[in-house]
C-alpha cells in the first residue's frame, strides 16, 4: 500500500483588500488643498475662493479638477491616496489645485491641461510639473465598462454601453468589419 497523500488542492492568496483614507486623512488632504490655494493668493495676489473636495473619484486617476456649468470641484480617489499617502499629498494635491488656479486666472478654454500656464503655477508653488504617477495600483477598484452583446452574419461583437445607447436611440448604425453586416442586439 502506498502512503502517498492525495494532492492538495491549490489555494490562492487572499486578494489584496484595500481601504479608502479615513476622515483623519481626508482632514488633512483638505487642508492641504486650502493652504495651496492660499499660497495661490499670496503668489498672485489675488482671492480664490475654497471649492469642494471630494472624495469620490474611482479608477486610475488620483486627482481630477472638474467644472459643470459654473460648478468647480477637485475629487479625489481614497484608494490611491491609501496606498501613497505622503507623495499624493504634495504632488497631486498641488497638481490638482494647480488647474483650479490656472483656470481662475486664465479660463480652461484659453489653455492646455498641463500647457506653459499651470506648468508655471507648478513652478511656483515649487512642485514637480510631473502630470503622472507610475505606481502599481493593486488592491484599487477600478471602474468596470458594461459591455453589450451584438451580432453580424459571421460572429459575435461587444459593444461598450455608449455605442450600444447610440444605436437603441437611432443615432448609429455599427457594421461588422469582416462581413460588412450591420450589428443587431444578440437575443439575451
Amino acid at each position: 500500500m502506498s502512503s502517498a497523500r492525495p494532492p492538495q488542492p491549490v489555494i490562492a492568496p487572499p486578494a489584496v483588500t484595500l481601504e479608502p483614507i479615513g476622515e483623519g486623512q481626508q482632514a488633512l488632504v483638505v487642508a492641504e488643498t486650502e493652504k495651496y490655494i492660499r499660497l495661490a493668493e499670496s503668489l498672485f495676489d489675488r482671492q480664490f475662493p475654497d471649492i469642494p473636495v471630494l472624495f469620490d473619484l474611482s479608477g486610475r486617476a488620483s486627482g481630477m479638477y472638474r467644472v459643470v456649468g459654473s460648478q468647480r470641484c477637485i475629487r479625489y480617489n481614497p484608494y490611491i491616496f491609501a496606498l501613497y499617502f505622503d507623495e499624493h499629498l504634495t504632488g497631486t494635491v498641488a497638481h490638482e489645485v494647480g488647474h483650479y488656479i490656472a483656470d481662475s486666472l486664465y479660463g480652461l478654454a484659453n489653455i492646455k491641461p498641463h500647457g506653459s500656464q499651470w506648468r508655471g503655477i507648478m513652478a511656483k508653488f515649487g512642485v514637480d510639473g510631473s502630470r503622472t504617477f507610475a505606481h502599481s495600483l493593486e488592491g484599487v477598484p477600478q471602474r468596470r465598462h458594461r459591455r453589450v452583446s451584438y451580432s453580424c452574419g459571421c460572429s459575435d461583437h461587444q459593444l461598450g454601453i455608449r455605442r450600444h445607447n447610440k444605436v437603441s436611440r437611432g443615432q448609429a448604425v455599427y457594421k461588422c468589419r469582416s462581413c460588412d453586416g450591420e450589428l443587431r442586439l444578440s437575443p439575451t
